[in-house]
């Protein structure tokens, strides 16, 4: 055994190892076909950091200037920053520094709500309020507020946004959250359950806080001519969308023509048709941009699927790379679900239909079928959810909001969800935002089977006697329905067990007799 006991006798492969098991490997990553991609990539939110981590991976980097060598890529891989003065003062030293900069692969822009009208009369709401309750500060409120119109007003986060995405050469992925702290969500609360005249003066609003944060983030990316190809936002409001298309479509267009990834959930009800419709040709123009488009999601809350057309939004673009494809919450037939998959049969690799009601006059099984038989290199299909729209508004026809999740029928279905806010416990404080905990990449993929992530094993199972080369019928061992009319579906409803076994009777098809 060696005498030394001193940690700086290690080797850097050893503190590596070291570092991984105190944080996730910066390097790893989930593959862009893969189930889980759509949901750990995208759609889970940074988690608020566990202290002892950051601080355990901070403390080793002060250390030596070699554990400070080390440790950069654990701490600066993905960058979280709040829309706020802290925030982007951080990020300025951040983006400062060369040697941190240029290990950041991912950026979280983490937005508030703005303070748009009333800021004025916080003070005086708060003074009422709390002769009821006693724990709303009227001064934290009040430095929010001016913290928001200064930064606005001097254009602050335009600068240091442009600065931070020159600085950040290998970044790969940019997603906007909207940010809701605790301060807050009190707040919001005791505006909406007050009586008093004052509350209806103040007004916290996200629709310009988005626009403000999109618009932004779209420029500064095309003014540094990042090399950014993915992008994210998972609470995107309709309204946004609206301005954004008037603004800055220009922008937007030359962004896309970048993007290999693309996910989008629109999370307000409000007038959410007619707004999109309004904007489809928005979404037209920049499909048909994004030729290198390998995964593509675009979501509506589960409560209210739209009644939209498929290809008002993608317009019967075609992408040759595509291999993952996503949507939420919407009202189809099935023939708009075949012939856009049927587009896309030669590469496509998972397909998610979460919150898809058809419409009377289709039914699952034809859906099913047609993937089965004709979607050549299909791994996994997600049908969370799914069901018949007649079925959905007889549901909850007497209900006045359908939560996300609440329509689900087993535990599992609550893998991959997000929630509608992320909440951060106390003050405005994101000093712990430079490390990888905010990225939900830890999952194991080989504990996915029989999850909304993952089917069980894809892989044919090979004799030692055959031929890798050669087709093997599975028919015979197989306790899958034989065919799409054994599948159990009524047209009128789905249940839990339906949706599970039909995934995996999509792609358990028979290496010999399903060949086309």
């Amino acid at each position: 055994m060696s005498k030394s006991s001193n940690p700086r006798d290690l080797s850097n492969e050893l503190l590596k190892e070291i570092l991984e098991i105190l944080d996730a490997d910066p390097d790893r990553s989930i593959n862009i076909d893969r189930r889980a991609y759509l949901s750990v990539e995208s759609f889970r939110l940074p988690s608020p950091p566990v202290p002892s981590r950051a601080h355990d991976i901070g403390n080793f980097r002060l250390t030596c200037r070699r554990f400070a060598e080390i440790g950069i890529p654990y701490q600066f891989t993905k960058v979280a920053t709040r829309f706020s003065r802290h925030g982007l003062d951080r990020l300025d030293k951040i983006c400062s520094q060369s040697h941190l900069a240029k290990h950041t692969r991912k950026f979280s822009y983490l937005v508030p709500y703005f303070y748009v009208e009333g800021r004025e009369k916080i003070e005086l709401f708060l003074e009422s309020e709390n002769q009821h309750k006693g724990w709303l500060a009227p001064a934290l409120f009040q430095n929010k507020a001016e913290d928001q119109r200064r930064i606005l007003q001097t254009a602050e986060d335009t600068r240091i946004l442009r600065k931070a995405m020159a600085a950040f050469v290998s970044l790969q992925h940019v997603q906007i959250l909207r940010l809701q702290d605790e301060a807050d969500r009190m707040l919001l609360e005791a505006l909406q359950e007050s009586h008093l005249p004052q509350a209806s003066t103040i007004d916290l609003k996200w629709t310009p806080a988005c626009v403000h944060a999109t618009s932004t983030v779209a420029q500064a990316l095309l003014h540094a001519r990042s090399p950014f190809s993915r992008f994210s936002g998972p609470m995107m409001n309709s309204q946004s969308a609206l301005v954004i298309k008037d603004r800055i479509p220009h922008t937007v267009t030359l962004l896309a023509s970048r993007l290999t990834c693309l996910e989008i959930h629109f999370d307000d009800t409000e007038a959410l048709e007619e707004r999109m419709r309004a904007t489809s040709q928005l979404f037209k123009t920049v499909f048909a941009a994004a030729q290198n488009l390998q995964a593509v999601h675009v979501g509506f809350p589960s409560r209210s699927p739209v009644d939209l057309g498929l290809e008002e939004i993608f317009h019967l673009v075609h992408w040759e790379k595509l291999r993952a494809f996503g949507i939420q919450a919407w009202r189809l037939t099935g023939d708009e679900i075949i012939q856009l998959a049927r587009r896309h049969s030669k590469t496509l690799r998972g397909l998610r239909l979460r919150d898809v009601q058809l419409r009377d006059g289709s039914m699952w099984k034809d859906v099913l079928a047609m993937l089965r038989s004709e979607m050549e290199q299909l791994d996994w299909v997600s049908l969370r959810r799914v069901d018949y729209a007649r079925h959905f508004d007889e549901m909850w026809a007497d209900s006045m909001e359908v939560a996300d999740g609440s329509l689900g029928g087993s535990e599992s279905d609550e893998e991959d969800e997000f929630p509608p806010h992320f909440s951060v416990p106390g003050s405005d404080n994101d000093s712990d935002y430079s490390h990888n905990d905010e990225d939900m990449d830890s999952e194991n993929e080989h504990s996915l089977a029989d999850t909304d992530h993952g089917p069980e094993a894809n892989d044919i199972t090979l004799s030692p006697n055959t031929t890798a080369s050669l087709p093997l019928c599975t028919c015979s061992r197989s306790s899958d329905p034989a065919g799409a009319d054994d599948l159990g579906d009524n047209g009128l409803f789905v249940l839990y067990h339906h949706r599970k076994m039909w995934e995996k009777w999509v792609i358990g098809r028979c290496p010999e007799h399903n060949t086309n």
